[in-house]
């Protein structure tokens, strides 16, 4: 039997492709395996196995060479060769998050060094009482950071992770209010990057204002605004159901620190711990981060500060804002002798390595969104395909977008992607019934921000367990019973506003439902958290 696998293997190694390329090849010259149904399976075996063996980086691996196994025509030279460069292709296209999360890193090490940290803690340990306090002030400090959600995880993670650790938050709940209070709100803020990506997504040529488009969609967009309900009920009820519950239940009302984390947990600080060292940098860091946007946008050149924001580079004003933060940091330290000098400089090795598990799953998950995208195996043609194709009930498209965007970013891991791909399908649908247009947009940005959140592989999620400090898989696993109740919920909304011709009718629909399931749940399946 091993003598049989060798032989097969080494056959696949050096394979020449006669016979069988004239049946991988199409007629138009494409791989076989490009655009259709297959270009599903690398996705799909990732997300199994992540959640069935809880091994995240083996799971990206695994999906990521068999995608590149199928795109390289099966063979293993070949998939090898294609998986490292797509990997270099996404990790220096996204170098500006990487830098992004090493210079936040550093400054969350140089913060918890000075004692700033543990002295904010202190300090809203007497002003905040128990956990629902907590956790409501996290989820308020989430919805106020609306700029990014790269941003919004880490920052809110990095400051109220000492204050919930105090009154013994679970960290997979904790990384789901960081999680819930990041896109769903960035999807719903004008001035944000996620609102530059919506306009930027819009076809050249096309005569639609991208920005009125977008303005129009916010009352209409139900993930996120069910989202933000739903988690002001959990947080208000003290209760948890389902997969949260049971975390809940075997953490016993203790703090548990993932592995990956604990080292971290034990740096000392050694400052004069005043709450100002970590509240200024923190404020210069949101300031340099909108000013970095502006920036980028053109701010400078006279440009609005609407059309600046629509035309950031989100990524690189994030990269400016936080260098910016960092030095103020270095000049607020140094002189006052908060932390020495060689104290600062080793922070910038701490903080590397409090990043180096995001840097490494958001890599491999680049890669595997490389793997499905419009040069390899293209699953995105795939799904627009079959949309365009199927799209004959008008009424229907809302709840139908809302599902394939759902599905696709799940499977790519990428809302910004979904968007893309999706969007200028339903203008070229609707675009001869502006209503049904911004309903079936909304449902886009919905499905795409619902996708993103329960994917294990979005790059908001993986910051989202970062931030929190969460195993990654245990945040993942915790929250999917959550989403799918929210996602069923603003389904439901989808075919009452399509079938009506009243989107807001629809929402009051699906927001009553949800409110039905979630009285269901809290009532007869919930554990309640000990205060």
């Amino acid at each position: 039997m091993e003598y049989q696998v060798f032989v097969f293997l080494f056959i696949c190694l050096l394979y020449n492709k006669p016979e069988f390329e004239k049946r991988m090849i199409s007629q138009e010259g494409e791989i076989f395996m490009t655009q259709t149904v297959w270009a599903l399976l690398p996705p799909v075996v990732t997300i199994i196995l992540a959640l069935v063996t809880k091994e995240v980086y083996m799971s990206l691996g695994i999906g990521i060479f068999i995608g590149a196994f199928m795109f390289s025509e099966f063979s293993i030279l070949g998939a090898i060769d294609t998986m490292f460069k797509i990997m270099s292709d996404k990790v220096g296209g996204n170098v500006y998050i990487l830098v992004f999360l090493v210079l936040l890193g550093i400054m969350v090490a140089a913060i918890q060094k000075s004692g700033a940290s543990r002295a904010y803690g202190e300090f809203a340990a007497r002003s905040i009482k128990g956990k629902r306090s907590s956790l409501f002030v996290t989820m308020l400090l989430g919805i106020l950071i609306f700029i990014d959600d790269y941003f919004n995880c880490l920052t809110v993670g990095t400051v109220m992770r000492p204050v919930t650790d105090r009154f013994k938050v679970t960290r997979a709940k904790l990384a789901y209010i960081i999680d819930a209070t990041a896109a769903p709100v960035c999807i719903i803020a004008p001035v944000s990057s996620w609102a530059a990506a919506v306009t930027s997504s819009l076809p050249e040529g096309s005569e639609i204002d991208g920005f009125q488009l977008f303005l129009e969609t916010i009352p209409l967009n139900f993930y996120a605004w069910f989202t933000i309900i739903f988690m002001l009920i959990l947080i208000w009820s003290g209760k948890d159901f389902s997969k949260m519950a049971e975390y809940e239940r075997k953490s016993g009302g203790t703090l548990v620190i993932p592995a990956e984390y604990a080292e971290e947990e034990t740096t000392k600080s050694s400052g004069n711990e005043k709450i100002l060292d970590l509240i200024l940098p923190l404020l210069i860091l949101i300031g340099g981060c909108i000013f970095g946007m502006l920036y980028t946008g053109g701010i400078l050149e006279g440009k609005s500060i609407a059309d600046s924001f629509a035309d950031c580079e989100s990524a690189r004003g994030l990269v400016i804002g936080s260098f910016i933060a960092l030095v103020f940091t270095f000049v607020l330290y140094i002189p006052r002798k908060v932390l020495s000098f060689s104290t600062f400089c080793s922070c910038f090795v701490e903080g590397f390595k409090q990043m180096t598990s995001a840097i490494l799953i958001l890599s491999l998950a680049w890669t595997l969104s490389g793997i499905v995208g419009e040069d390899y195996l293209n699953l995105g043609g795939y799904v627009g395909t079959v949309v365009s194709d199927n799209a004959t009930i008008a009424v229907m498209l809302p709840v139908l977008f809302f599902l394939v965007a759902i599905g696709l970013a799940f499977s790519t891991g990428t809302s910004w992607g979904t968007f893309g791909i999706l969007i200028p399908i339903v203008l070229a649908v609707v675009q001869n019934d502006p209503q049904l247009m911004v309903m079936t947009v909304a449902a886009v940005l919905a499905g795409a921000v619902g996708g993103d959140h329960v994917s294990p592989i979005s790059d908001t999620t993986i910051l989202a367990s970062a931030g929190a400090q969460c195993h990654h898989i245990d945040h993942v696993s915790t929250q999917i019973p959550y989403v799918l109740t929210v996602a069923f919920s603003c389904a439901i909304a989808y075919i009452v506003g399509g079938l009506t011709g009243n989107g807001l009718l629809g929402g009051l629909v699906g927001l009553c439902l949800m409110l039905v399931i979630l009285a269901y749940f809290l009532k007869f399946h919930a554990v309640k958290s000990e205060e």
